[in-house]
């Protein structure tokens, strides 16, 4: 009996030490490397989401990826929104720093995009809370960058960077 206590006492210390391991492990993981989001909304059709209200695509968030703000146009990137910092929002990346671009709906019709800033749109135009409403994007609120679709299987994809060809900058900051 004494034996069973002794082996019982074993495998709770075990269980403990690889928990407290585990656990900060992960957390930092999921903070600083990648993580997974279940994307709704319709802004993002047909990107993300093309099935509209009866399926979300789950998509690869990449943490690492923009740690120093290396972004390009085309990328499609998780943010946090500008207008509530309580909520993220997934975007394209449509200009960068120093691009010139013929906004949709802006206040302005062309905008020069600041330093430290980028211009980000729904494919969905019409159905997009984006920089046509909010204007540039300051790099400091960028979370991710989505990589994969995870989620349904048949939609099992990498996201290339694609800048739709009506949305290119007018004037690109030279590289």
């Amino acid at each position: 009996m004494a034996q069973t206590q002794g082996v019982g006492k074993r495998y709770l210390k075990a269980f403990f030490k690889g928990f407290f391991v585990a656990v900060p492990v992960t957390v930092t993981f999921l903070d600083r490397v990648a993580c997974v989001a279940r994307v709704e909304g319709a802004s993002m059709q047909p990107s993300l989401n093309p099935g509209g209200r009866h399926a979300s695509d789950v998509v690869l968030l990449n943490h690492w990826s923009i740690r120093n703000y290396d972004v390009q146009r085309g990328d499609i990137v998780s943010l946090v929104s500008p207008r509530n910092p309580e909520q993220k929002i997934i975007k394209r990346v449509i200009a960068l720093e120093g691009d010139i671009i013929k906004t949709i709906g802006y206040k302005k019709k062309y905008v020069k995009v600041p330093h430290g800033h980028i211009w980000v749109e729904g494919d969905h135009h019409g159905h997009s809370f984006d920089s046509n409403a909010f204007g540039p994007v300051s790099l400091g609120l960028l979370h991710a960058r989505a990589t994969h679709i995870l989620w349904p299987p048949q939609r099992w994809q990498k996201l290339q960077p694609m800048l739709p060809p009506e949305r290119k900058p007018l004037q690109k900051e030279q590289e």
